[in-house]
């Protein structure tokens, strides 16, 4: 059972982590290069930022964005400014989702996000979780994939898990990191690969994150899983 007020408290607890975190770099620090090809530490955030008004739009009933033109144009225009900017506003647009996710509400829903992707209500916090915690380790400012919170990594492995089932171009597949196992892939009676890792290591590699050198398979190769 998907418990959004727990969510909604730890996007907000995961928020805090990367405002603080955030708020110890300087002007020139925002205008370098993030993880993230062709995006500085500004499109990070300006990212962030617009992707908490666009989930209150979901939670609204509205498109989540214009267009994709938009979305990108949004992000490009924020991405130059100096930190003080960033950092208020990725403050206030988290207040403005916080306060949406505070209002009474049917959470079992269906809500529709980008591409004509649909989602129950419930499952929107999360959602956004996984924006702020994957998107401060693309900061690259210290706060790692083996820094996110257990919970968080072993439900976000099994959400990119189920996303690749069914998937006709990865190999029916067994994961597990020693404690948990997910299976992903095409649909058979038995896994044919089993990948093995830290739980670090697992999401790194499902979120592209890591390429999974560290990652022990038998019964084949490491599957080339599908862009996200």
């Amino acid at each position: 059972m998907i418990d959004h007020a727990h969510d909604l408290a730890s996007v907000r607890d995961a928020t805090d982590r990367l405002l603080t975190a955030v708020g110890k770099l300087d002007n020139a620090s925002v205008t370098e290069s993030s993880r993230l090809p062709g995006w500085t530490r500004g499109h990070v955030l300006a990212h962030l930022a617009r992707n908490a008004d666009a989930l209150v739009n979901v939670l609204a009933g509205r498109p989540m964005y214009v267009s994709g033109e938009a979305r990108d144009a949004d992000i490009e225009r924020d991405a130059p400014r100096p930190l003080d900017d960033q950092l208020a506003d990725v403050r206030e647009s988290a207040a403005r989702f916080q306060a949406t996710g505070a209002a009474p509400a049917d959470w079992s829903r269906t809500v529709e996000l980008r591409n004509g992707v649909t989602d129950s209500a419930s499952r929107v916090p999360f959602r956004r979780w996984i924006e702020v915690e994957l998107h401060h380790v693309d900061l690259g400012i210290g706060y790692e994939l083996e820094d996110l919170p257990a919970e968080f990594t072993a439900r976000e492995t099994g959400f990119l898990a189920d996303r690749f089932t069914g998937h006709p171009d990865v190999p029916p597949t067994r994961l597990t990191d020693g404690t948990h196992a997910w299976r992903t892939g095409r649909e058979a009676d038995a896994p044919e690969v089993t990948v093995t890792g830290t739980p670090a290591d697992l999401l790194g590699w499902l979120a592209g994150r890591r390429e999974g050198p560290a990652l022990a398979v038998t019964g084949g190769a490491l599957p080339v899983l599908p862009p996200l």
